[in-house]
């Protein structure tokens, strides 16, 4: 099967528009769980915008709290990678606490610092997402007018 390149996708006519991609999304479930050729479909998203959602403020304990979780998740994968090579039971056990607690008291200061080092500039935390105003269906032009008479049905399922 081969994909078709971005331009073409944009090309082919909407059979539906949705508000949200989870609506997109399970319009396209609907077609495949009614046995339609997926493969004919694309979802696009236009209008697209960044949205930063503000989770809280961040100060310089937080930030070394985050980077002790960090770095003992990081601590525990080295750890575990060591224990490859230990001889006992327990030597195991010793290098995945001692590679936990390594790892948190690293990167405790390393979240310290490089928030320290930041001078103020950026005190809180943040998710960033990229978000479309409108998601459409479209359809290869032999299949849309099927595609569309089946998502009616949907809607009127729904509606």
């Amino acid at each position: 099967m081969t994909q078709q390149p971005p331009s073409e996708a944009v090309d082919r006519p909407a059979v539906g528009s949705y508000p949200t991609y989870a609506g997109a999304q399970r319009a396209v479930d609907f077609l495949a769980d009614n046995k339609f050729p997926v493969e004919h479909i694309a979802i696009i998203g236009t209008d697209l915008r960044m949205v930063e959602t503000v989770l809280r403020r961040l100060t310089r304990g937080r930030a070394a709290l985050a980077g002790a979780g960090t770095g003992a998740w990081f601590g525990l994968l080295v750890g575990l990678l060591l224990t490859v090579f230990a001889a006992g039971t327990h030597s195991v056990i010793a290098l995945l606490v001692s590679g936990v607690v390594y790892g948190a008291i690293f990167g405790a200061i390393f979240g310290f610092v490089g928030h320290a080092m930041t001078g103020g500039q950026r005190d809180f935390a943040s998710r960033s997402q990229i978000v479309a105003s409108r998601y459409d269906v479209v359809a290869d032009a032999e299949v849309a007018e099927e595609a569309k008479n089946m998502l009616a049905r949907l809607a009127m399922r729904e509606g």
